[in-house]
């Protein structure tokens, strides 16, 4: 039996644990049900694998790459389409077991609205809104790079849904803070940060890259720092509101997950260390448990935004010369 005290509140969901599976990696949700061992009361909500309107086959190979600390991916959204999902891929999910979040994509605004559609009329617990797309209307420019786009974009969502938005912010952009205030005003109400970095790998005997895509999404232990730090600035933004936040980007163990709790997240996401460890979950948990009974705290929740910063010091004092 999971701890009562790993329990969280999320956008008006109850999630049994702070820990999310990102989407992307555990397909459709009932793929990860076939590890030996899996055990859902581990997890708070599993994010679907990314969604569009219609189908989609995705990237040329090849699409995933390790490097060192971490993995690019390229797979281009391949999905059966937001219909397939709801009428066949969703009936076989166990909804009284975890939460389950879709993930939606598109290439324009109104295919995110019709997207948002389709899983309104839905089992889903809540949506999340992946605005690292391109726009095919703006020369192939993410939505989550202009903070005026990423609005519409979650404001289009918002008035076909009355389920819970979680827009998952992009650190490729200039100030993911100013992103997050525009998504709250235009109506979200959770935020996942951060979304992968994009990145290349390179074959020196060909001189290709090596994705058949050129470039693509980095994530891993080596983003951690970056996304460490991009939760920490856009919890400043969000807990005035009231909006929480799933703090993702390299998550491998209990001491991961608590720096992000610690930074402002409210939830945290698993996605990378899935790959090399199915059953890290129940690890993780563990460990924020002994970190709650060491530090005399009653539930995880405590830790949320609990951050004790230095004082601040000018550029040149922290200079290396």
């Amino acid at each position: 039996m999971v701890s009562e005290r790993l329990a969280v509140d999320f956008c008006g969901l109850r999630l049994q644990t702070p820990l999310v599976l990102l989407s992307g990696c555990v397909g459709f949700g009932d793929e990860y049900t076939r590890v030996e061992g899996f055990d859902h009361r581990e997890v708070g909500a599993v994010c679907l694998k990314g969604t569009t309107l219609e189908p989609r086959l995705g990237n040329a190979p090849h699409r995933v790459y390790e490097t060192p600390m971490g993995m690019l991916n390229a797979i281009g959204l391949q999905n059966p389409g937001a219909r397939h999902v709801v009428e066949k891929i969703l009936p076989r999910l166990d909804f009284s077991a975890t939460r389950f979040i879709a993930n939606i994509a598109g290439s324009t605004v109104d295919d995110y609205r019709e997207v948002a559609r389709v899983f309104d009329d839905s089992p889903v617990d809540a949506i999340e809104i992946n605005i690292s797309c391109p726009n095919v209307k703006a020369g192939g420019a993410a939505f989550g790079n202009d903070p005026d786009v990423s609005a519409r974009v979650v404001a289009a969502c918002r008035a076909v849904t009355t389920k819970p938005l979680i827009t998952k912010l992009s650190p490729n952009q200039t100030d993911i803070r100013e992103n997050a205030r525009r998504c709250i005003e235009a109506g979200t109400d959770g935020l996942s940060v951060i979304n992968t970095l994009m990145g290349m790998a390179i074959d020196v005997e060909t001189r290709r890259p090596v994705l058949g895509n050129n470039q693509g999404g980095l994530s891993g232990p080596a983003i951690k720092p970056i996304a460490l730090l991009k939760v920490h600035e856009v919890h400043q933004v969000a807990a005035p509101h009231g909006v929480p936040i799933i703090g993702q980007g390299g998550v491998t163990c209990a001491e991961d997950a608590l720096e992000f709790l610690i930074a402002g997240a409210s939830a945290v996401g698993i996605g990378t260390a899935l790959f090399y460890d199915p059953l890290v979950c129940p690890k993780v948990n563990a460990g924020i448990l002994a970190y709650l009974d060491r530090h005399g705290l009653d539930r995880v929740g405590d830790l949320t935004g609990s951050l004790v910063r230095h004082d601040a010091v000018s550029a040149c004092e922290v200079c290396v010369d």
